[in-house]
Parts: structure tokens; C-alpha cells; sequence
């Protein structure tokens, strides 16, 4: 079982290990297999940290993802976007990921100049739900992580 996170074991945790500690922080307080930060960079979302429950290198198809086929989408359009299950989220009807990426939970992250920089994001091949406790975490861990995110080239 997940143990719940707070918001002050994450600041101290980004503070104390970086923002690579802090993902595998968030990802603790869920079951899901994955959390990623993305970058949106040229109509593509490319990963720049991600946490892996099953500890394998990141997969390629996860590396970079066109916009337009990323659940990333919905959240840059809408300000957030979660699914538990996608294969019965009639929202995702005729998206070439439905049923393919079960469950999603994702949020922007906003630039040091105030435009959207991203999304972070739980995700998992299998149907999951998320807590709203944890959820609010996701919401304040974008908020928080992008002042500590590794150089990355301007988009």
C-alpha cells in the first residue's frame, strides 16, 4: 500500500536530493508504475526526469512523445487531465493510446517566465485510481520542482 506523502517531505526532499529524488517521492504516494516530468518542446513532450517502480531503463517510446498523441495533451488544453482507466473513458474514444496507457494523472508545470513548461504526470499500464491527497501533492510538486529541474535546452 502507498504511503502518503506531504508537501513539506517533498520540499525537503527536492532541497536535500534534487528533482530526480522528489519524482521517486511522489511516485512512493501511488501505486502507478511511472511518474515523469515532460517538457513541451517543438510539439513533442520529451522526458526530462522519470520514476520507474520496476527499476528498468527509461522505455524509448517514453523518451519522446508527439504532442498530439500524448495524454499530455488534454492537460496543456484543460489545465489537467486524469483517467483511471482509459480504455473505458469515452473522452479518449478514437486516441490511438486508449486502453493502451490505462491510467493518467497529470498536471502542468509552469517556466520561471510564467508559460507552460510541461506536464508532470502518474501513469501506468494497468487501471488506477489516485487520492485526491495525492493528487493535491502532484498539483503542488509542479509548482515546486520546475526551480529545481536540471538545465534543458529553451524550447
Amino acid at each position: 500500500m502507498p504511503i502518503p506523502r506531504s508537501l513539506e517531505g517533498l520540499t525537503a526532499t527536492v532541497q536535500t536530493d534534487g528533482a530526480a529524488a522528489a519524482i521517486r517521492y511522489l511516485n512512493d504516494g501511488v501505486a502507478h508504475r511511472f511518474t515523469g516530468l515532460y517538457l513541451l518542446e517543438n510539439g513533442v513532450m520529451r522526458n526530462l526526469l522519470l520514476y520507474d517502480k520496476a527499476g528498468e531503463i527509461r522505455p524509448t517510446y517514453l523518451a519522446e512523445v508527439p504532442l498530439e498523441t500524448s495524454f499530455c495533451q488534454f492537460v496543456l488544453r484543460d489545465g489537467v487531465f486524469t483517467t483511471s482507466d482509459s480504455a473505458l473513458d469515452s473522452r479518449l474514444d478514437g486516441h490511438p493510446y486508449q486502453g493502451v496507457m490505462v491510467s493518467y494523472h497529470g498536471v502542468p508545470w509552469q517556466t520561471s517566465n510564467g508559460e507552460i513548461g510541461g506536464t508532470l504526470c502518474h501513469f501506468d499500464l494497468l487501471p488506477l485510481d489516485i487520492s485526491d491527497t495525492e493528487f493535491a501533492l502532484l498539483q503542488m510538486a509542479a509548482q515546486l520542482l520546475p526551480a529545481h529541474l536540471p538545465a534543458y535546452p529553451a524550447a
